[in-house]
């Protein structure tokens, strides 16, 4: 039970002390910078399984 007690206050220790959070600007520029990924990934993914649909359409004939 000590080893977790003093885990925690470790661990607790690390998060004020030594680990650097972001600015909240750069928190909303990283935020943005995912969604316009997410966007174009989609996008492709979207595209691909449309132009694979016509061509199976199109060699089975449908």
């Amino acid at each position: 039970m000590e080893r977790l007690k003093l885990y925690l206050i470790e661990s607790y220790i690390e998060l004020v002390n030594k680990v650097t959070w972001p600015t909240w600007a750069n928190l909303q520029g990283s935020t943005v910078v995912v969604l316009v990924a997410s966007i174009i990934l989609s996008l492709l993914i979207f595209f691909m399984d449309v132009i694979s649909k016509g061509l199976l359409d199109l060699v089975y004939g449908l």
